[in-house]
């Protein structure tokens, strides 16, 4: 008895982090998974992603970040993916705001100022919002954990920065921008919140003089 009691505590603490990894790894399963499906000859999911400002691809805001034009695609997004995904979920906590709220901002962005009759695919959006989220974590809370991963995400991650400009074929720029956007508006609330002092049983207070 006395033995499990010793070391008890050291089982919950090892698979703390390793339980937050499990939404990152399962969203990005599911990814793989999907695009198994979309290899089947006569399946196109394809068609399901952003199509700007049509009613029928609004389905797209849920579905882009699930939907690869091919393998070659989706394995270029995987790596960002569980990379910056897995630094949410270790270091934020957040992974579920970041991953549900950059999809739906990130993709309504990208429905309202795409160019018409185009399909936007991919989970690229949404890794551009990770980058943008952790940069903007750092900065709003000030911690020196959260500001070296802000840096390092800088450092290894910058050159994400062309993917937001126009004019580059066969590149949704729109999804990278309205992702970052995305980013940066929920990590700024998110780490607001976290930030904000107790203020529980306090009656009105007075300004000193």
């Amino acid at each position: 008895m006395g033995e499990l009691g010793r070391t008890e505590p050291a089982r919950r603490t090892m698979s703390g982090p390793l339980a937050r990894l499990i939404p990152v790894v399962s969203v990005l399963a599911l990814m793989w998974a999907i695009e198994i499906i979309d290899a089947v000859p006569s399946v196109n999911l394809d068609q399901y992603g952003v199509r700007p400002r049509s009613s029928e691809g609004l389905i797209g805001v849920v579905t882009m970040p699930f939907l690869h034009g091919d393998f070659g695609h989706l394995m270029a997004n995987s790596g960002a993916f569980l990379v910056l995904g897995s630094l949410i979920a270790l270091t934020t906590q957040r992974f579920w705001l970041a991953m549900v709220s950059i999809a739906v901002i990130g993709g309504l962005g990208t429905w309202l100022i795409a160019q018409p009759h185009s399909i936007h695919i991919g989970a690229s959006g949404v890794v551009y919002g990770f980058a943008a989220f952790l940069v903007t974590w750092g900065i709003r809370t000030r911690k020196i954990l959260d500001i070296l991963v802000a840096v390092g995400v800088i450092v290894v991650y910058g050159g994400l920065v062309i993917g937001v400009l126009p004019g580059q074929p066969g590149i949704s720029w729109q999804g990278h921008l309205c992702g970052a956007i995305a980013g940066v508006l929920v990590a700024w609330w998110a780490a607001g919140r976290r930030r904000a002092p107790a203020t529980y049983g306090q009656g009105p207070t007075r300004p000193f003089a």
